[in-house]
């Protein structure tokens, strides 16, 4: 079985040729979760998981930051001239000021707390999502009775929504904005606000990605996208959401805003 780097590298690549206004994003991704990918290989041994206390509380700042010359090192030469001054300046830092934004991101990862700067942020969470992803799969999901609209495993907002095929219809999870954990959400019910009349939440589909829904809430304004598995059995929903451009543009101009942004904001 391909492990869950390698089939995000994989459904990037193959929709980098679907979708060539995305491609760049795409392979730029890919090139993301190679470099993760050998952290969480290197962290996966390291790592002492404790199922008592928050999952942040677990990070540790000085497991991350000595990798993060190694990890990041190869990716500036490749991103974005903006991004990749970033990453240098991240990288010249002192030990100290490197750990400070790592621990902003650990504290405000996945929540309504502004980062003051959303390209420092993506730095941070390149370092950051091997551990926390690592971290949460070694903690038992609560029932999907008591899951609410914030991750079980570490209280962060949602980043995507995934159908599954279930019975004669669809199972309606959320995914982990932070740490990755996908848990179950009833179908009508705005996953920000908790909006649960069907009449305010309209749902989109466009010809393009006819596997992605943006559910939207006309209470709050908020929207969420949600990759149909019964649809499209092969999307790899944190992929599929990056390729999405498009959706981004139609929901801002309607007045929608994600409940949680991506990695690349796309």
């Amino acid at each position: 079985m391909m492990s869950t780097f390698d089939a995000r590298i994989a459904r990037a690549e193959l929709l980098s040729g679907r979708y060539p206004f995305a491609a760049e994003i795409l392979n730029y991704f890919a090139r993301i979760c190679r470099a993760q990918q050998k952290l969480s290989q290197h962290l996966f041994g390291a790592l002492k998981p404790s199922f008592e206390g928050a999952l942040r509380g677990q990070i540790d700042v000085d497991l991350l930051a000595p990798r993060s010359g190694e990890m990041l090192g190869g990716l500036a030469d490749h991103s974005p001239a903006p991004l990749a001054e970033t990453i240098r300046e991240f990288l010249a830092a002192s030990d100290r000021q490197r750990a400070l934004v790592l621990q902003t991101y650990i504290d405000r990862g996945g929540t309504d707390e502004a980062f003051r700067d959303s390209r420092e942020q993506l730095v941070a969470a390149i370092l950051v999502q091997p551990c926390a992803e690592l971290l949460a799969g070694q903690v038992a999901i609560p029932p999907a009775v008591t899951a609410g609209n914030l991750c079980p495993t570490c209280t962060s907002r949602p980043v995507a929504g995934v159908l599954r095929v279930e019975g004669d219809g669809g199972r309606r999870s959320l995914i982990c904005s932070f740490c990755g954990t996908e848990w179950e959400f009833r179908r009508i019910l705005c996953a920000y606000c908790g909006e649960t009349r069907e009449s305010s939440l309209p749902v989109f589909v466009a010809e393009k990605f006819p596997h992605i829904r943006i559910e939207a809430c006309d209470t709050c304004r908020h929207c969420l996208r949600t990759v149909d598995l019964t649809k499209d059995g092969n999307a790899v929903p944190v992929v599929d959401d990056l390729a999405a451009i498009p959706l981004a543009l139609w929901a801002e101009e309607y007045g929608y805003k994600r409940i949680y942004g991506n990695l690349l904001g796309t």
